[in-house]
């Protein structure tokens, strides 16, 4: 468990600590599914890539030429044990990991309207494995602070940058309910994919509304419905077969949310649907994605009937 005092002076460091310590006591409880990804990144922690790249769509870790045999095969084990892989793609010691998520498509598409990153403090909201993390290396931001409740997904960022080393990079059991912990602390927030699943969509951007510095940066990108009138779908019980799924806003909707929860300059650079071409399964993901979840014989709807979804991109200013 680190300590962000140093980083990020405005925090709640008693709460934080707090809270983070009763998460990694849960952690080192003995519970079969946490050993599960415990034991093997005990058995890889004495690697380290010498080389890495973050500049281009596959995040290259290592090359297979720094492994024996023995330790290729411990990695190979390794990556299949932290199946699915939901973000990438990723190349680990040579070792190719074509991901269900394409999300060098999304990265590419913020790219251009990123705000200076270098030696900003910047947090990812629901980091996932932290694809998207590397690819901000890139910038030489001072410190990410990934965001990720989940533990398969937490030790997954923790194998990784075991290999790749990334001192300026660090993940925690922490969700986006949990901002109220950094008031006043980030330079740039991201939260790519989040917004829709939580209850309370308003609430959340105001979070982020506050944890941000003043003329800080919001980049967020939203699952949408397509439209032009100000309205969010409620779905009666699931939305592409997602249970957790609770607003989906049009882009009109998600700009008026912002700009109601005191954001500024909020502007929309990429709206598109969505399609099998970015989602799909894989050798790597083999359980039901998008293609299960549209409707076979509309694709302009989801299997429940309703308007397939849109992703909408939004930068904005506090």
């Amino acid at each position: 468990m680190s300590n962000y005092s140093h980083i990020f002076p405005n925090a709640d460091h008693a709460g934080l600590h707090t809270f983070l310590q009763d998460k990694h006591n849960w952690l080192s409880q003995p519970k079969k599914g946490f050993l599960r990804y415990q034991e093997p990144l005990k058995k890889i922690s004495h690697l380290r890539a010498s080389s890495c790249c973050f500049k281009e769509d596959i995040v290259t870790i290592g090359t297979p030429e720094e492994l024996n045999a023995d330790e290729a095969l411990l990695v190979s084990r390794t990556m299949q044990n932290l199946m699915p892989w939901r973000k990438g793609p990723f190349s680990i010691f040579g070792i190719d990991i074509d991901a269900e998520w394409r999300s060098e498509k999304k990265w590419n598409r913020i790219a251009p309207q990123l705000p200076e990153l270098k030696g900003k403090l910047i947090a990812d909201i629901g980091c996932n494995n932290g694809y998207y993390m590397f690819r901000m290396t890139e910038y030489n931001p001072r410190f990410v602070l990934g965001f990720e409740p989940y533990v398969h997904h937490y030790y997954t960022f923790r194998t990784l940058n075991t290999f790749a080393n990334q001192k300026n990079l660090d993940v925690e059991l922490l969700g986006i309910e949990h901002l109220p912990f950094f008031p006043d602390s980030f330079d740039v927030i991201f939260c790519l994919g989040i917004l829709y699943h939580r209850h309370s969509p308003i609430v959340s951007l105001q979070d982020m509304h506050n944890a941000l510095t003043q003329d800080g940066t919001l980049i967020i990108e939203s699952q949408a419905i397509p439209g032009e009138e100000s309205l969010a779908l409620f779905p009666e019980k699931t939305y592409a077969k997602v249970p957790g799924t609770w607003f989906v806003p049009t882009a009109s909707c998600l700009n008026n949310w912002l700009q109601r929860t005191g954001f500024r300059d909020i502007s929309l650079f990429c709206q598109h649907p969505m399609s099998s071409l970015e989602q799909r399964r894989t050798k790597w993901m083999t359980f039901e994605s998008y293609e299960d979840f549209i409707d076979k014989q509309n694709p302009t709807l989801t299997i429940e009937g309703y308007p397939a979804p849109h992703r909408v991109f939004f930068k904005a200013t506090k």
